[in-house]
């Protein structure tokens, strides 16, 4: 018998282990197929759950009701690299919440209600290499430093949402970014839009669906149609027109000018003045040399 109970042993200590991490370490409600992975999907979570092992590395959250993420989440499970909070009901994002994700490789808050995205929301999420955030009908808004610091981003999912426009200062920041999926956004083809037509152009290879997978509306009868037939001169009444920045430029240049104008006018007054006081003085001494 001692041979078979030998045997036994390394099954008898996986089970033992497995009991162990499902009933001690593991959430009420949720799976722990193994030490580093806690799958809490679709269990109807009003709330992130409370005792998740503090090694976690993947977390499994999609299909729940969850409505926000406390802002400190992160810094409890440093070793997480692998995040799904898909299909929930954030709609917003408290700033710092995903600042201290240092590890965090793969990150999901695709079909949730985010209205925004503020600037430095990921903070410095250097390992970031997939982020999605998809399939949110009420985003519209995107701080110009939302990604700033992802500088390991290969792949940004932004289609089906609510934007129509975005500014492409937004995207400049991701140096290794190699998909993105703008599709199914409601784009307007105004001059808002003619900046980030430039730059899709230019990038094209990082659409997956291609000029001809995205639409924008017309601005005269509102008719959708793919980017693929339309050109920089379909653009060139824009290329008049002033942005605020454009304004503020010309405004501090034209003080800039009137400043440097006034300046000149005074040296050469002075400098005038001067040369009329030394004449007449020149003059008095060669009237007195005379008598």
């Amino acid at each position: 018998m001692l041979p078979w109970i030998n045997l036994l042993q390394p099954f008898l200590a996986l089970i033992s282990s497995t009991l162990l991490t499902q009933g001690q370490n593991c959430p009420s409600s949720c799976l722990c197929p193994d030490h580093h992975t806690v799958d809490c999907t679709g269990k109807g979570l009003t709330h992130v759950p409370d005792s998740i092992p503090l090694d976690v590395r993947r977390l499994l959250l999609s299909n729940n009701w969850i409505p926000w993420i406390p802002s400190d989440f992160l810094v409890l499970y440093s070793d997480l690299v692998y995040l799904d909070l898909r299909n929930n009901s954030l709609s917003l994002l408290e700033p710092g919440t995903l600042s201290t994700s240092s590890r965090l490789v793969f990150l999901d808050l695709g079909s949730n209600n985010l209205t925004e995205i503020p600037s430095g929301t990921f903070g410095e999420s250097r390992s970031l290499i997939k982020l999605r955030l998809g399939n949110n009908p009420h985003l519209t808004m995107m701080g110009k430093d939302a990604f700033i610091g992802l500088t390991s981003l290969r792949e940004l999912e932004l289609e089906r949402n609510g934007f129509t426009e975005l500014d492409v200062s937004v995207l400049e920041p991701l140096p290794s970014l190699r998909k993105l999926r703008l599709e199914g956004n409601p784009w307007l083809c105004n001059c808002h839009f003619a900046k980030l037509f430039v730059w899709l152009t230019e990038n094209r290879h990082k659409l997956p669906t291609g000029m001809e997978g995205i639409e924008c509306s017309l601005p005269l009868n509102g008719r959708r149609i793919p980017l693929s037939l339309l050109s920089e001169d379909s653009f060139r009444e824009c290329r008049g027109t002033l942005t605020l920045t454009d304004y503020l430029i010309v405004i501090f240049s034209g003080i800039s000018v009137s400043v440097a104008a006034i300046m000149a006018s005074f040296f050469l007054a002075s400098t005038v003045h001067c040369f009329q006081r030394f004449s007449k003085g020149s003059k008095g001494d060669d009237d007195d040399g005379s008598d």
